[in-house]
């Protein structure tokens, strides 16, 4: 109730430069004070709370219990990228409603939490983007604006009210997107994306590779790519098909989704 009143209370607020409604907490580097980020550049949208909950958004909620495997997650990939850049990281599946949004999500909220590293969340599967509706926030705009209408990326980016994450998702989709993916635009962006901030995160929520081919076409762009694998309802067979098509020194591994 607190967090909602928080959010309602914070709704009212037009300084985008305020501090954050929802403050994560935890370790920062010894003998230093984590500054948080400035979102004025950002469009202050808050997300709703029990709308979040609903959709498994656990990892909001600073005590749940499934929150210790994405910790888990997070202590993975950040070891990884102590030997090599690991910046940009695409969530994917070998087919459609495993979970890979809810993953990209939580795994948001956990990076955000206790490392010294801001998150930017990006929704790319353009013929249903998922990630504003899960956090029941309305946005018209997405990423396929940049493409089409040359929308500048500071227009789309949303501050949900989470200390240091970001991010772009809307209604807009298009039929085919496999053209705006692979293109020597998208190409760029992801490697401004990645670049712009050594301390910066940023997951890509993208389209399942089996029943699309945009996954496929991003899978080069990127650091690392991470698939999700529903529990008892993911076929060996596909999950194989779906690595095969993958390039081997991005692929991180997967992340059981034990949801039924």
């Amino acid at each position: 109730m607190k967090l909602r009143k928080a959010l309602d209370k914070a709704k009212d607020e037009r300084n985008l430069n305020e501090k954050p409604v929802l403050k994560q907490t935890g370790n920062g580097k010894e003998g230093k004070e984590r500054k948080s980020p400035e979102y004025a550049q950002s469009n202050m949208c808050l997300l709703d709370s029990m709308i979040t909950e609903r959709n498994r958004g656990v990892c909001l909620n600073p005590d749940p219990d499934e929150i210790e495997r994405y910790k888990i997650l997070r202590s993975r990939i950040n070891q990884r990228s102590a030997n090599k850049p690991m910046n940009t990281v695409m969530v994917t599946s070998a087919n459609r409603s495993e979970g890979k949004t809810v993953t990209c999500i939580n795994m948001g909220f956990t990076f955000a939490r206790e490392l010294n590293h801001t998150v930017f969340m990006v929704d790319c599967d353009f013929k249903g983007q998922d990630i504003h509706r899960y956090l029941g926030i309305e946005s018209k705009k997405s990423l396929i604006d940049y493409f089409l209408d040359d929308v500048p990326l500071n227009d789309l980016i949303i501050w949900p009210g989470v200390e240091k994450l970001t991010l772009i998702s809307g209604d807009r989709t298009v039929f085919d997107s496999s053209e705006l993916l692979s293109s020597d635009m998208m190409a760029k962006l992801v490697k401004e994306m990645g670049s712009r901030y050594k301390d910066r995160y940023v997951f890509f929520d993208a389209p399942p590779i089996l029943e699309r081919s945009e996954a496929i076409s991003m899978a080069p762009l990127m650091d690392g790519i991470l698939m999700v694998v529903e529990a008892g309802v993911t076929s060996k067979k596909d999950v194989q098909k779906a690595i095969e098509l993958l390039p081997k020194d991005k692929f991180l591994g997967f992340v059981l989704n034990k949801h039924g």
